[in-house]
């Protein structure tokens, strides 16, 4: 048994309703519920929510509503403890052992089934393997480039220089320090384990695990601010011209 279980809750405060807003005529959440529901090997799609509107859109489109319990619908709560509440809902509800676990963000659209199944395939193929998680490079946003205020509100290094190498090496160039690979939330496909052992797993995203294989894509992202959905109408048609 392979299950997709997408997140996705109300309130929203930097962009609301960005999980159902409109793009390209479709509620963005519909965009990774589809890829799931057409993934060879996807076997269920489950939507862990506390919104009516996702709910319809789940219901619509023939998936399976899990109410999220409140303690998980805050602006605090965790986005992995919702994964694992999802995961032995899933697992109470089925009686049966899942083999992997499709994890998607509802406001996340650029994710197709191809890529779905390519994770999966992975996995089955090395076993030592915890996870296949959708990447994207933004080597713009490489930590030699990130600041921080300091008590005087002035910019100083996010992280020491010295953490890579001799600081007289380094320059602007964006690409000097090589590709810098960020887990842009499309998919993240994982073994149940990963979720049953959290504490184990990688930060930031824990749910990820230690051995984690990169299914490279340009322009990944979660929208979280409404300055991002000209982005993802690009992805999104750019993924149907070059599906023709």
């Amino acid at each position: 048994m392979i299950a997709a279980l997408l997140l996705g809750r109300a309130g929203s405060v930097g962009f609301p309703g960005k999980n159902t807003v409109e793009v390209l005529g479709r509620p963005l959440m519909e965009y990774p519920l589809l890829a799931a529901q057409g993934a060879e090997h996807v076997d269920g799609v489950y939507v862990s929510t506390d919104c009516p509107t996702i709910k319809e859109i789940t219901k619509k489109n023939g998936a399976n509503i899990i109410d999220r319990p409140e303690y998980l619908c805050s602006k605090a709560a965790l986005g992995e403890d919702a994964y694992v509440h999802g995961y032995h809902y899933i697992k109470d509800l089925l009686n049966e052992e899942i083999e992997l676990l499709v994890l998607l963000f509802c406001n996340s659209a650029t994710i197709t089934s191809k890529m779905i199944d390519q994770g999966v395939e992975v996995l089955r193929a090395d076993p030592t393997l915890d996870s296949a998680v959708s990447v994207s490079r933004y080597n713009m946003w490489s930590p030699l480039r990130a600041r921080k205020l300091d008590e005087n509100g002035l910019l100083q290094p996010f992280v020491p220089f010295e953490v890579f190498g001799d600081p007289a090496t380094l320059n602007c160039d964006r690409d000097s320090q090589g590709d810098v690979l960020f887990a842009d939330m499309s998919v993240s496909i994982v073994r149940p384990r990963c979720l049953e052992k959290l504490e184990e797993g990688l930060l930031p995203q824990k749910w990820m695990g230690q051995r984690i294989h990169p299914l490279l894509q340009e322009a990944g992202c979660d929208v979280d601010y409404e300055w991002q959905l000209p982005g993802v109408e690009w992805w999104l048609k750019n993924q149907k011209q070059s599906s023709k």
